[in-house]
């Protein structure tokens, strides 16, 4: 229910009460749920412009309708409003403020440690010795970044471990073709592939030309030594980075690294691209839109900068945008940055030359993302608000959760979660449930279970289960709408929820309540939409339940064998990396896993190789 007009001029009151200094306010619907995060310099004149009868952004329009309430915190710099504005949204994870990815689901590369460090893609970052790099826009990045500088410098992508198995087998073909440098023949030193490795993190941090300045030093080095072999390398090595640098997108000179940020919107949703340029060239983009609900102005630009760049290894000491940003905001983000990296940043919007062109063209790819978005979304928003209207919902279905429980008998009884947002399927979201405490197939218990799990997180600080839904559709009928409705009821919660039915032929026929039957047979748009939903759940559930039956017959051939249980079998599997590594590992090795005896190593090793 919207405020009243006497709430408004009782809220207007209260902001004009404001003090003129620096802080951050924190808006509240009629429940007290914290549902916009917001900092100013001026905390007066910042918050009472909501109250004010004026026009707004539709986006702005319809926050302010819900607000009831709010409070705020007085801050004395504009950094230390910007480091709490950070805080607080991570910690409410309000409705109407941006959400960019969670850290964890970013990719990485990471350099291991070790005497022969490897090239490989994480989405974990640890507190080990290993190097990270990026993170990236997605996974097809990272692994196209790992195979480039694999085969550029040479750096081996087999499964062997060195220096553990240098001598043990003959080459692979890629060392007798030349491809890999091969540290398996014993012939490449520590030292030598540490060279490698550094020219690799060079790559990856953008520095091109220092790359290439050293492999020349070490050319010359060779060739003056009459090592004419390797200074060939270095010399091939040389050629290949040059034709790498030439299919990158150059829009610099070699030695310029920095980011270009893009703003465009409309009333419908908005955009931030951000180019990455390193040694003069475009190595990645990336696009953050934000449509729905939230709120995405030149407003909140520099919360996206603080959180967008919180997550990041790599900070350049330049970032240029295409909207200009007040000097005291500006320096604030300059601040914020430079803490982060360790080293002072310059954001700055040009006015002319190449740089300005620059800005011009990544904020034209962001107005072409927005057009591209409003197309596809005029579609999926007009499914959400007729979804509304027919469920009565109380809420815009901005987040969907759908459900659905899978088994093969009474094993591998698994839940599935899959996630719809803003009308379009969010992936990277998408959970599934190893069901613990359900003795044979009882669908309504093991729903139950996986709901309480879900739901119980929802007070978490950080992470897509901190979100909460705003529809849940269960893939069955009556039934388990209640048992769900009930669990609700013992948790406190009250979140829309509707059964998916299906007809006898297995195909969505309506959705239902606990007592009543909705039909969306006539509503073409509707019906496809949930057909969807219940389509993309049935298959990811039954796809993680196969996952686990094919894990769970691979343990089956090893804890066949003496003295092999189901712990031992999972740390042998783990230790060697899946059922082939175990074949090929000695006894020696595996009697090195943890928990595994001589005689559990005998027993398998003669057990695998009969």
């Amino acid at each position: 229910m919207p405020v009243s007009q006497e709430e408004r001029a009782h809220l207007l009151e209260r902001a004009n009460s404001l003090p003129l200094t620096p802080g951050v306010y924190v808006m509240k619907d009629r429940t007290g749920q914290v549902i916009y995060v917001g900092k100013s310099r001026k905390l007066k004149n910042r918050v009472s412009q909501y109250f004010q009868n004026g026009e707004k952004h539709i986006k702005t329009a319809r926050m302010v309708a819900a607000v009831h309430d709010f409070s705020y915190f007085l801050c004395d710099t504009e950094i230390e409003a910007l480091t709490l504005e950070n805080t607080l949204i991570k910690q409410y994870n309000p409705k109407y403020n941006i959400k960019l990815k969670d850290a964890k689901s970013y990719p990485y590369v990471k350099i291991t440690d070790g005497p022969y460090p490897r090239l490989i893609m994480t989405r974990k970052r640890e507190n080990d010795k290993g190097k990270y790099f990026g993170p990236y826009s997605g996974t097809k990045t990272v692994y196209s970044i790992i195979d480039t500088l694999n085969r550029t410098l040479g750096l081996p992508s087999c499964n062997r471990r060195f220096p553990r198995d240098i001598g043990k087998e003959r080459p692979c073909l890629y060392a007798q073709m030349g491809r890999c440098c091969g540290p398996c023949t014993g012939q490449v030193t520590e030292e030598a592939y540490g060279e490698l490795i550094s020219l690799a993190a060079d790559l990856l941090r953008g520095h091109t030309a220092r790359a290439k300045a050293a492999l020349t030093q070490q050319m010359f080095a060779h060739a003056e030594a009459e090592r004419f072999e390797a200074a060939a390398k270095c010399r091939d090595t040389i050629a290949a980075l040059e034709r790498l640098h030439q299919k990158q997108t150059v829009v610099a000179s070699p030695e310029t690294e920095q980011d270009v940020v893009g703003f465009a919107a409309d009333d419908l949703s908005a955009c931030v691209s951000v180019f990455y340029i390193r040694g003069g060239a475009v190595i990645d983009k990336e696009d953050y839109l934000s449509g729905g609900e939230r709120i995405f102005d030149e407003d909140t630009l520099s919360t996206f900068l603080c959180e967008h760049y919180s997550v990041r290894t790599e900070i350049p000491k330049t970032i240029l945008l295409s909207v200009p940003m007040e000097d005291e905001v500006r320096s604030a983000v300059e601040s914020f940055l430079a803490e982060k990296a360790g080293h002072r940043v310059t954001v700055r919007t040009p006015e002319r030359g190449i740089n300005k062109t620059l800005c011009e063209l990544v904020a034209s790819n962001a107005a072409e993302r927005v057009r591209q978005y409003n197309l596809e979304a005029q579609k999926d928003e007009g499914v959400l608000v007729r979804l509304l209207e027919l469920l009565m919902l109380p809420d815009y279905p901005q987040r969907i959760e759908a459900y659905d429980i899978s088994n093969i008998g009474s094993e591998h009884l698994t839940a599935g979660m899959i996630v719809c947002e803003d009308g379009k399927f969010a992936k990277s979201d998408y959970r599934y449930f190893k069901i613990r405490s359900v003795d044979g197939t009882d669908d309504y218990a093991s729903m139950r279970e996986a709901l309480s799990r879900r739901l119980a997180h929802l007070a978490d600080e950080d992470g897509s289960f901190s979100k909460r839904p705003d529809l849940i559709l269960l893939d069955g009928g009556k039934g388990h709408v209640s048992v769900v409705r009930e669990l609700m009821a013992e948790m406190g919660l009250d979140i829309p929820v509707f059964g998916m039915v299906k007809d006898d032929f297995h195909k969505t026929r309506a959705l239902c309540t606990e007592e009543d039957e909705i039909s969306i047979a006539r509503e073409q748009a509707v019906f496809t939409f949930i057909y969807r939903i219940q389509e993309e759940v049935h298959r990811f559930t039954v796809s993680r339940m196969d996952a686990a039956k094919r894990r769970t017959l691979t343990r089956s051939s090893l804890t066949g064998i003496k003295g092999i249980g189901d712990s031992k079998a999972k740390a042998l599997l783990k230790a060697f990396g899946g059922l082939s590594g175990v074949k090929n590992a000695t006894e020696e090795e595996l009697a090195a896993v943890k928990g595994i005896s001589k005689a559990d190593a005998r027993n398998v090793y003669e057990a695998l190789h009969k």
